[in-house]
């Protein structure tokens, strides 16, 4: 029997509106899926639409400035036809998402105890005394000691990994069911990378998570992720077990990334030539078109569909 999703994304669609009367298509028709316990690399570069995405799942864009349309069905709910009210409640309880930047991310103006003890009480309830417990638990789970001193302790006053680590902490405060970390490592230097990196795989087994990893690093993949899906102008342009996805890439922009990869690739770096389209004025067909050494003329008519290669492999690609 096929596990159902613990998330499942379908034909979602995000349009953003400009002043000047421009539409940003910034997701076009992206399926996405994750179950429970396991963990999905979205990988793909700057403005591909990765970090869009995780915000149309946790309810965060404007309803003024985008238009935001399919299904992102979760614990029995369309998280896109839900009043505010019960968004509100799955958003930091069974939903809960870690932001690239800790410092940002984090309220300068309160104390890392604070803002965890304030999640549990939202979400839990419970008396102060109780909720402070928890936190301690949970500073000490994510590996900050002595916890009990750090709880008073400002965001300033904390290094960049353990910033990240408290950021983790105050995600998994309320026992979230999914969680979303956006680019988690890219601030931090290599060693910490790998520890806050073994530590999200860590909890992910240990509380049975399901985890969306959003990163531009295939060699981070590579590391946390069973599945990934590469991204690209705002569509997912290929899909598959990791492992079979990095021994054979099937679409031209992941043999790109690859080749591009300081992580993975051995001998001399190859750039992917090019820049990645303006979003606001996609080609007619493939969005890579421009950029693929590959190419041919039919690759221009018309966006090509995603093809399933074997039982569990995808790619966007005619030459597939």
């Amino acid at each position: 029997m096929t596990e159902i999703p613990l998330i499942e994304i379908r034909d979602l669609q995000i349009i953003f509106h400009g002043d000047d009367g421009r539409a940003t298509h910034a997701v076009d028709r992206v399926d996405l899926s994750v179950a429970k316990g396991a963990t999905l690399g979205l990988v793909g570069e700057s403005g591909c639409g990765k970090s869009v995405t995780s915000l149309a799942i946790m309810g965060l864009l404007s309803k003024q400035s985008s238009e935001v349309s399919g299904s992102i069905r979760f614990d029995g709910f369309d998280l896109l036809d839900v009043p505010d009210q019960t968004l509100r409640d799955l958003r930091g309880n069974r939903l809960a998402m870690i932001f690239q930047e800790p410092m940002t991310s984090l309220n300068p103006s309160f104390t890392i105890g604070d803002q965890i003890i304030e999640t549990i009480l939202r979400h839990r309830g419970g008396s102060r005394r109780n909720a402070r417990e928890r936190a301690i638990e949970l500073l000490e789970k994510v590996g900050i000691t002595p916890a009990g001193e750090r709880l008073g302790q400002f965001p300033h006053q904390l290094s960049g990994g353990l910033r990240q680590r408290a950021m983790i902490a105050m995600a998994l405060a309320a026992g979230p069911r999914l969680l979303i970390a956006d680019e988690p490592t890219t601030a931090l230097d290599v060693t910490v990378q790998k520890q806050i990196l073994d530590l999200l795989d860590r909890l992910r087994r240990e509380l049975k998570l399901g985890l969306l990893f959003i990163t531009h690093d295939l060699g981070v993949v590579a590391q946390v992720a069973e599945r990934v899906a590469v991204m690209y102008a705002g569509r997912i342009i290929e899909e598959g077990p990791t492992r079979e996805v990095l021994a054979k890439p099937l679409h031209p922009y992941t043999q790109g990334l690859l080749r591009a990869s300081p992580t993975l690739k051995r001998g001399t770096l190859t750039p992917i030539p090019g820049a990645v389209p303006q979003l606001t004025a996609l080609p007619p067909g493939c969005a890579f078109e421009p950029r693929c050494e590959l190419r041919r003329a039919e690759c221009a008519a018309a966006i090509p569909a995603l093809r399933i290669i074997g039982s569990d492999h995808a790619a966007r690609c005619i030459l597939v």
